[in-house]
């Protein structure tokens, strides 16, 4: 135990140093994957650490998010990085775990109770004959006033201009001794620098340094992922079903209450499948062959695509309350699965219909992250109306879809960070110009690794106007000028910026762009 306090607090403490090296005024790039080899490292010497399949799977997928930030350097891969993180530190610290969701959160809880566990930890370092025990008897003490007080000087400053003028002259003064005590002491050191340090060490802390309460993992281990048949014990109500039974007039507490909630699906399902076929023949009709843009057709596409997207989400819902219990179990319910059967088949059409609807506006528009993301959602869709089906089919519980959807999504968006969708966009839009109306100015929003494309195709960088059938303009214009002073801006911001970098900031997208525009790195 010891030993492990020890290994672990100095490696706390050489991970802020770490952090402060890599980070400070940094870009976030190569220094990521150095970070995470670190972490990894420590995490794998840990001696509580199982080195199970689990973590061995969770740790490789870490550090492919880690280079794909290196390679693509884009907002997904970040997002990407830090999911994929906090999974890995989850899941080393719990390994019963079995959800993403659950191993996300235990990291969360991980990372904000950085002040306990630390304590804890330092509880048991000893140094020779001393040890920190009674030192931290003293703390706890000191801490929770400290905590209160800080609270009502808050509370009493937003109440009080002249108290608060008082606080904040009271914390300057504070603040400057601080820093002028760390400028004595270590010259070269500024107060920033130095909460930088802090900051790199409460993260380090929090990704090695586990918590103690593992109510989390045991809360989880009482889920099951097939559902059993439960018989309702009459005496005993819980809060939840009092409340239900309140608001439901009582039908809670007939006999009758199971054949009561499968008349009500059934009806739901018989409406529900009527209401869709109505909606799924007339956009077969008008969307899926033969179609053509009328009047404000930009809005038409875009409003009906987020209402279908909304309609199929809460379509999943729908069947998932109602397959939640014993109603699975129920004789007479094969009627009630053939029609959820036969709403989820129609619910795949009506995503065959937003699939459709994005590529017209594609077509019309080019591409942008949005419409990107409405074929993502619509994938997610799919795969959630499967696995609702399995749910029903296989008589699964609540438990068992978010386990298995909360594994393809972490796959899926490892996948979709491997694609480069700056780059992507760009050179589909621009090969499009002749067919779309080109919105120029969404192209130089995009990121810097686009400048090569958009320099090679200067001339196009210009307002193409579109029309619809009744001759309406649906793009504003903007002059060739205005464009190509736009991007010369970006240009020349970027060469600014990757000349104040050093190589700890190094990928793979900005190292392209500079070379096409031969910028010296002075580092």
């Amino acid at each position: 135990m010891k030993n492990k306090s020890n290994l672990l607090l100095l490696s706390a403490l050489l991970g802020g140093l770490l952090f402060s090296f890599l980070f400070w005024k940094e870009r976030l790039a190569l220094n990521l994957l150095i970070y995470s080899v670190y972490i990894l490292i420590i995490t794998y010497v840990n001696p509580d650490i199982i080195k199970s399949q689990k973590f061995k799977i969770y740790g490789a997928t870490h550090l492919l998010a880690a280079f794909l930030v290196l390679i693509n350097n884009s907002d997904l891969s970040l997002v990407s990085y830090y999911i994929s993180l906090l999974l890995f530190i989850g899941y080393s610290h719990n390994q019963k775990i079995r959800t993403v969701f659950t191993s996300f959160g235990a990291a969360i809880l991980q990372m904000v109770t950085v002040p306990l566990n630390a304590i804890k930890t330092l509880a048991e370092v000893k140094i020779g004959n001393f040890n920190f025990k009674p030192v931290f008897k003293l703390v706890k003490y000191v801490f929770i006033p400290l905590v209160i007080v800080t609270i009502f000087t808050c509370l009493y400053s937003a109440a009080n201009s002249v108290f608060a003028h008082y606080a904040e002259t009271i914390l300057t003064s504070i603040s400057e001794l601080i820093e002028n005590t760390i400028g004595l002491l270590f010259k070269d050191l500024s107060a920033l620098r130095f909460i930088h340090f802090c900051l790199g060490l409460l993260v380090t802390s929090g990704l090695v340094i586990a918590f103690f309460d593992k109510s989390l993992q045991n809360a989880e281990s009482n889920c099951k992922e097939q559902l059993l048949r439960v018989r309702k014990n009459a005496k005993y109500k819980s809060i939840w079903r009092e409340l239900l039974s309140t608001f439901s007039f009582s039908l809670l507490d007939k006999k009758l209450a199971l054949k009561t909630e499968y008349i009500t699906a059934l009806i739901s399902f018989i409406a529900l499948n009527i209401l869709l076929l109505l909606l799924n023949s007339i956009d077969i009709v008008t969307i899926w062959f033969g179609y053509k843009p009328s009047g404000n057709f930009s809005a038409d596409l875009h409003d009906g695509t987020n209402a279908l997207i909304f309609s199929i989400a809460m379509a999943m819902g729908i069947i998932i309350y109602f397959f939640r219990g014993n109603l699975n179990f129920y004789s007479k319910s094969k009627t009630l699965r053939f029609l959820a059967f036969v709403w989820m088949l129609q619910n795949l059409i009506l995503i065959v219909s937003v699939f459709i609807r994005d590529g017209y506006y594609i077509e019309f528009y080019g591409l942008t992250y949005k419409r990107i993301g409405v074929i993502i959602f619509a994938i997610l869709c799919i795969i959630g109306l499967t696995t609702v089906y399995l749910k029903v089919s296989k008589q699964k519980t609540l438990f068992y879809l978010l386990k298995v959807n909360g594994n393809i999504w972490f796959a899926l968006l490892l996948a979709f960070s491997v694609v480069n969708w700056d780059v992507f966009i760009a050179k589909y839009n621009l090969s499009q110009q002749t067919k779309i109306s080109l919105d120029a100015g969404y192209l130089l929003t995009l990121s810097d690794k686009t400048l090569p494309i958009l320099e090679k195709n200067r001339e196009k960088l210009h307002f193409t106007e579109g029309t619809d059938i009744n001759d309406r303009t649906y793009a504003k214009p903007e002059t060739a000028e205005f464009y190509q002073h736009q991007l010369d801006m970006r240009i020349s911001f970027f060469k600014e910026r990757y000349k104040k970098v050093s190589w700890l900031s190094w990928n793979l997208q900005d190292w392209k762009t500079a070379e096409y525009f031969n910028i010296p790195n002075k580092n």
